[in-house]
């Protein structure tokens, strides 16, 4: 009798040759990757993950916050907004694309100050740049609101 040979001496595992083991069979069968998202949403039906324009939101509202509180009284109401690009004239020359827009207020109608998205993840190459830059641009336009030195604003500006 060879032992190893017949149906018997295979385990469920084992492979067509005896003492093999077969590899399991999972949901990629043509190579195309992962069927389902890699984290579970903490709750059912929100998505686990935040796309870059909801990271680059809170960004913007993490830096925006602090310096509207401490400017509050001498800004007024102001609107704060985030754009994925600016619409641009067609004259509009190719060297420079702006980062932001500030449009004063007048009368009833709040001051609205507008951080373009796009432009300004084009030109950062890190998270940390990004957030550089992000702070930087929302200092420069609260220090033109009140007609400070933007190091006045906020003496992070230097750094």
């Amino acid at each position: 009798m060879d032992i190893g040979v017949g149906s018997e001496a295979r385990g469920p595992d084992s492979g067509p040759e005896g003492g093999e083991t077969r590899a399991r069979r999972t949901r990629d069968r043509r190579g195309r990757g992962m069927r389902g998202p890699g984290v579970a949403p903490a709750r059912p039906g929100t998505p686990a993950l935040r796309t870059a324009r909801q990271r680059f939101d809170q960004l913007v509202l993490d830096v925006v916050t602090p310096l509207d509180e401490r400017w509050h009284r001498h800004l007024g109401l102001v609107e704060y907004a985030v754009e994925d690009a600016p619409m641009l004239p067609d004259d509009w020359g190719d060297e420079t694309v702006p980062l932001s827009s500030l449009v004063r207020g007048k009368g009833q109608d709040p001051t609205r100050l507008v951080i373009f998205r796009r432009p300004i993840e084009h030109r950062s190459s890190s998270r940390d740049e990004l957030e550089a830059m992000v702070h930087t641009v929302v200092v420069e336009q609260i220090a033109e609101l009140l007609n400070l030195t933007p190091g006045q604003v906020d003496e992070r500006y230097a750094d």
